[in-house]
């Protein structure tokens, strides 16, 4: 059974939801080579909070410096409008002096890797996400036009630097399909640990949107379609309506299911949280989604 950490931080006391995070999610770090991904869509302020606030990235990074890496890698490939503007994004966000000194651009040494034919034969991938012992990936709590939401798989898809996301974008062809591109993207290589920046979320429209939250948590797994599955519950939406959590349990990745799931925490629907249009009946009442976290949680226990 997967475990997701629900938290409480402020961006003043995060250090504290990163050490309980890292205990309940063991990683073996000394002496290998760890790279940390953000999410850093694109160039932004700090207080727009659109990327992984600076925070976040220094409580990790601190964390992991007392763990005896033998390297650590701090980068991610932005999007949006962006592409291989990756230091202006960084400095622009606060993130490249919270990354303190570990930064680099992931960009600019990458390695063709086979991909899924029917979008495209070969994906550019940085070659440190292929060489790293140790990924963690610290997604932002939002909302996406395409996929609803974004997350811990949607996060991988910074994997890709250039251009090259928008040709997959094109390829997909239509939301639907966009759905098994990122789906294939996070497949290249799996994060080990998942660390969501909840502290403040986004609503609305995103991954862009000017609609914020403050949420005040931090979420946490080593399985990100069960992390993936919570973030969706927090936002109003049943998870097994989200296309690409279904391609993603299809593929062994995790379930969804939340009484497969052992939450840590507690685990709420923010009331009234705007999502982007869905298709389908993927928008339940608060009311509908606290009976499916009472039915589904109380079948896990018995189990």
């Amino acid at each position: 059974m997967s475990k997701v950490m629900i938290h409480p931080a402020t961006y003043e006391n995060v250090r504290q939801a990163v050490d309980r995070a890292f205990e309940l999610f063991p990683l073996e770090i000394r002496g290998k080579s760890v790279l940390i991904k953000p999410n850093v869509l694109r160039i932004s302020e700090v207080g727009e909070g659109i990327v992984t606030h600076p925070a976040v990235l220094r409580a990790v990074v601190e964390k992991v410096e007392t763990m005896e890496p033998a390297a650590i890698v701090v980068g991610d490939n932005p999007g949006l409008f962006n592409y291989g503007a990756n230091e202006e994004s960084f400095q622009k966000t606060g993130l490249m002096e919270a990354a303190k000194g570990y930064y680099q651009n992931i960009g600019n040494n990458s390695l063709q890797v086979d991909f899924n034919p029917d979008f495209m034969p070969t994906v550019s991938l940085s070659r440190i996400v292929r060489d790293a012992d140790i990924i963690i990936s610290l997604p932002k709590f939002k909302t996406h036009g395409l996929t609803v939401m974004t997350g811990a798989i949607k996060n991988s898809y910074g994997f890709l630097p250039g251009a090259q996301k928008a040709k997959l974008h094109k390829a997909a062809g239509n939301p639907e399909r966009f759905h098994e591109v990122i789906v294939e993207v996070f497949r290249l290589r799996v994060p080990d640990f998942f660390l969501v920046d909840a502290v403040v979320g986004m609503e609305g429209n995103g991954p862009a949107s000017p609609d914020l939250r403050d949420i005040g948590l931090i979420l946490a797994s080593d399985n990100a379609v069960a992390l993936d599955a919570v973030m969706a519950t927090m936002m109003g939406c049943e998870p097994g309506q989200l296309l690409f959590l279904r391609k993603a349990r299809e593929a062994g990745l995790g379930d969804y299911d939340l009484s497969h799931i052992e939450i840590i925490g507690e685990l709420q629907p923010l009331p009234d949280f705007k999502l982007p249009p869905l298709s389908g009946e993927a928008v339940f009442h608060n009311e509908t989604i606290q009976a499916l976290i009472h039915d589904r949680t109380k079948a896990g226990r018995q189990k």
